[in-house]
């Protein structure tokens, strides 16, 4: 009989599916229980850790740099500033960069590089834009360097070369432009070093002050910096500002850019006339102390031909004065009273042992002099025979008689390593009879100009300064007033005795300075010559390590080289400027300090008096008979013979050359009869390299105008007055 029931049997499938499930729900089950123990190890058992890694990583911050202030020129024209330039790049891994075209346009995008980044020439640019294709699509740079701190029309310029024109967005050629800030200098080498210049050092990365008022005002100019923290958001973490950068205060200086101008060309004249081996030079405003002009010029050693470059800051380096320590000397005799009456007088002769040491000599002085004429002369034997009675028994007590009048004083001017004067601590009775005419010391053109310059002031001791005023970054101007080392170093009585002594060295019959006469500027002053001594490269420790001490001085002096001086001020009967100018090393006939310094300083005289600096309306005069025509240097400036014509009532003139301003595209344009800073103008915009030699304007170029020739050609050229 059939059963009613039916026979069960169980789908191999489902029994397959079934563990298929069950093997997945037991390795699901695992990750949970693995998920909780790590969950649970995160939470309880390490919260601490973890608590501290988050905090920490919301603690980072970095730090915002403030901009940095500008340094101004006394009339506000800018010395050093800040300017955005571009860093030119390839990103080889952008997401569409287009290689095949790349690959088609190397020849192409080669020479167009070539042209105007000459570093590289063709072949060169071409082998390093192959060289990248070399490398795993992966490993590729993304910053290919192009060109470093560029402007911006170069960028626009790039993006027309080869390849990049043709690609529509960056992320097909690649290029990309990074913006980076650089310190600028509008003037370029004027008074570099006193302005100084920025940087980077090991130890710091962040950019300051390296040298001059970059460095000795560095903490004004650079400001504060401000702080960004790293917060959480809804899209992750990200940096917000806590504390903005306060920019750097501007700083205005008392540098007059005209005065500058004729310092400089003045003084690398004298250089190259002269052969020497570096010139030191500047310009005080009695009245306040203001640096109104300073430069520092050395030969060039790795050029080919003379010429001379901003190097050593001489003017705050201590040398041996020579006989311009005389001024000092005497201010301190007619201090004390020991120079009065001055027309007392004393034998001199030829030469004087002092103790029975070796002679001092006197190689202008007659058989006997009054004291008003020991200036006049440059006599070392009256010095001594002046001085050293009131000495011999403590000859220390000169430096300390020099340093009531405020001779030591440290001046705080705003240039970078200023020193005060140097004097042996404890000098013996030689020592001092060296002392009182300018060896056995030392001191800088700075203190001696400064020094002079109280002299001019009838005796007001003015702190000498190159910084004026300061503007805050809101735009406030704050100006920094005059102030005194000493408000009386002399009785205005003595320092006029004394200003008169000076102008006897260039007016009187025994002055030494008497080329220095003119009818058109009254100079005074004092010139000095001073053996220049042998370098002291004597070892600074034993052979333990222990320091040895020297004295300050070593003996000897390179025969037949000297370093020669000048310092003096003008007009004489409302004096207006002091100059001190120093050369080391003339070679003859420029060996005398009159011929060579004086002369530096004589002409930036007539300069200034003849472009108003002196009076408000300073005479021309026309030579008597005379039917000549006066000339015009030539400029790419049409409206400067106008200018001239007008203001200096002119009615013909005739120009060395005008310039074709119309210049062909490739072609060395013309610059014969320019100034240096129109030539160089000229040929930077259109891409050219420039070397100069002399001072003055261009007569002569290399190559000559109409040459063909690319971008990055040198041009040479040649200066003269």
């Amino acid at each position: 009989m059939p059963s009613n029931k039916r026979n069960h049997r169980v789908n191999p499938d489902h029994r397959f599916t079934v563990g298929r499930f069950g093997i997945i729900f037991a390795i699901t089950s695992f990750i949970a229980v693995c998920i909780a123990v790590c969950l649970f190890r995160t939470t309880v058992v390490y919260a601490d850790e973890w608590n501290r890694m988050g905090y920490a990583s919301l603690a980072d911050s970095m730090t915002i740099s403030p901009m940095r202030g500008e340094i101004l020129a006394s009339d506000g024209s800018i010395l050093a500033t800040n300017l955005y330039y571009y860093n030119i790049l390839i990103d080889f891994r952008a997401s569409g960069f287009k290689i095949v075209e790349y690959n088609k346009a190397i020849p192409e995008l080669a020479d167009s590089l070539a042209k105007y980044f000459t570093r590289y020439d063709r072949a060169k640019w071409e082998k390093r834009l192959r060289g990248i294709l070399d490398v795993p699509k992966n490993k590729r740079t993304r910053n290919f360097v192009i060109a470093a701190a560029v402007p911006q029309e170069m960028v626009a310029r790039v993006k027309k070369f080869p390849f990049f024109r043709e690609c529509k967005t960056s992320y097909s050629s690649g290029l990309k432009a990074e913006q980076v800030m650089k310190r600028a200098y509008p003037f370029g080498k004027m008074a570099r070093l006193s302005i100084g210049r920025t940087g980077m050092t090991a130890e710091d990365p962040e950019i300051h002050g390296r040298s001059g008022l970059e460095c000795a005002l560095d903490t004004l100019l650079y400001g504060t910096p401000g702080l960004k923290v790293k917060t959480l958001s809804t899209r992750g973490s990200k940096y917000a500002v806590v504390e903005p950068a306060i920019d750097g205060y501007d700083v205005y200086t008392t540098i007059d850019i005209t005065m500058q101008d004729i310092l400089e060309n003045e003084l690398g004249q004298m250089l190259l006339d002269a052969q020497a081996e570096w010139g030191s030079a500047m310009i005080m405003e009695v009245a306040t102390g203001d640096i109104k002009a300073i430069s520092n010029l050395e030969l060039d050693k790795k050029s080919a031909t003379p010429r001379y470059i901003e190097a050593l800051n001489r003017t705050v380096m201590r040398y041996e004065p020579g006989s311009v320590m005389k001024v000092m000397t005497m201010a301190v005799a007619l201090e004390k009273g020991w120079a009065l009456p001055v027309s007392r007088e004393y034998s001199i002769g030829r030469s004087y042992r002092y103790l029975g040491n070796r002679p001092i000599n006197d190689t202008h002085s007659p058989a006997t002099l009054p004291i008003d004429k020991f200036i006049e002369y440059s006599s070392n034997i009256g010095m001594v025979k002046l001085m050293m009675p009131h000495y011999e028994s403590n000859p220390k007590q000169f430096k300390e008689d020099l340093a009531k009048l405020g001779f030591f004083d440290e001046f705080n001017t705003g240039i970078a390593y200023e020193n005060p004067p140097k004097f042996i601590k404890n000098p013996s009775r030689i020592d001092l009879s060296r002392m009182v005419f300018g060896y056995t010391t030392m001191i800088s053109p700075l203190y001696t100009c400064a020094f002079y310059n109280a002299v001019a002031n009838d005796g007001r001791f003015v702190r000498p300064r190159l910084v004026k005023g300061l503007r805050t970054p809101d735009g406030r101007d704050s100006i920094i007033p005059v102030s005194y080392i000493r408000e009386r170093m002399m009785s205005p009585s003595n320092a006029a005795l004394l200003r008169k002594m000076m102008r006897g060295v260039v007016w009187e019959q025994g002055g030494t300075a008497k080329v220095l006469k003119s009818d058109a500027v009254e100079i005074a002053g004092k010139t000095g010559t001073c053996k220049i001594a042998l370098v002291d490269d004597r070892p600074r420790v034993n052979a333990n390590g222990d320091s040895i001490k020297l004295p300050p001085f070593k003996g000897g002096y390179r025969e037949g080289h000297y370093r020669v001086t000048f310092c003096g001020f003008f007009p004489y009967e409302s004096p207006k400027y002091t100059c001190v100018v120093v050369i080391n090393d003339p070679k003859v006939p420029y060996r005398g300090p009159a011929v060579s310094s004086g002369t530096v300083l004589k002409n930036v005289a007539l300069k200034m008096n003849a472009r108003g600096m002196l009076a408000p309306d300073p005479v021309f005069m026309p030579s008597p008979n005379t039917n000549s025509v006066p000339t015009v240097y030539s400029s790419f400036d049409h409206e400067r013979n106008s200018v001239l014509h007008r203001n200096l009532h002119i009615s013909r003139s005739k120009a060395i050359r005008t310039p074709d301003s119309e210049t062909r595209e490739g072609h060395i344009p013309c610059v014969k009869g320019v100034s240096l800073r129109e030539a160089l103008a000229k040929l930077e915009s259109m891409g050219y390299a420039v070397d100069f030699t002399g001072i003055g304007y261009v007569y002569n170029q290399e190559p000559e105008a109409g040459t063909p020739a690319s971008p990055g050609t040198r041009v040479r050229l040649a200066l003269r007055n």
